[in-house]
């Protein structure tokens, strides 16, 4: 590490620590999304959960978790709210009745569907200052840092 990016502890400046770069460059990605998602009463959360289901079709609670990146707790608290709503619907598996499977509504894929375009020229913006082969490396970049076992 080159004296101009570390502070005097020794430690990074914030600007060259990972960490918080990524929740920096996050806040760039979600503002606009979160400005988005306002106008149509939704949360982060549920947008997410919408897209995975919308993506996957009928999957267990678990898989929806890991894939939205929510917390099991937090999902089960969320998907009540969503099925009151009309967005997504809940059954047992009928061969395991532990597993409470999880299916979008034409309700929820409507919200998808009509709001995918606005969704699409947030990405647009960021591929048009960044450029498609930059935006392209850093999606791999950060699927390998994902894969990485830290």
């Amino acid at each position: 590490m080159t004296k101009s990016n570390s502070t005097r502890s020794g430690y990074p400046r914030t600007s060259r620590s990972l960490p918080i770069s990524l929740l920096r460059a996050r806040e760039v990605v979600m503002q606009p999304i979160r400005d988005m998602l306002g106008e149509l009463g939704l949360t982060e959360q549920k947008w997410r959960i919408l897209r995975t289901l919308d993506e996957l079709g009928e999957v267990e609670q678990s898989t929806i978790a890991k894939e939205a990146c929510l917390l099991l707790p937090s999902l089960t608290r969320i998907l009540r709210g969503m099925e009151a709503d009309g967005l997504i619907s809940r059954q047992s598996d009928a061969k395991d009745k532990r597993r409470t499977l999880v299916t979008i509504t034409d309700k929820g894929r409507a919200i998808v569907r009509d709001n995918l375009h606005l969704a699409n020229d947030i990405s647009a913006r960021i591929e048009s200052h960044m450029g498609e082969d930059e935006v392209k490396q850093l999606l791999d970049l950060l699927e390998k840092l994902q894969a990485a076992k830290l």
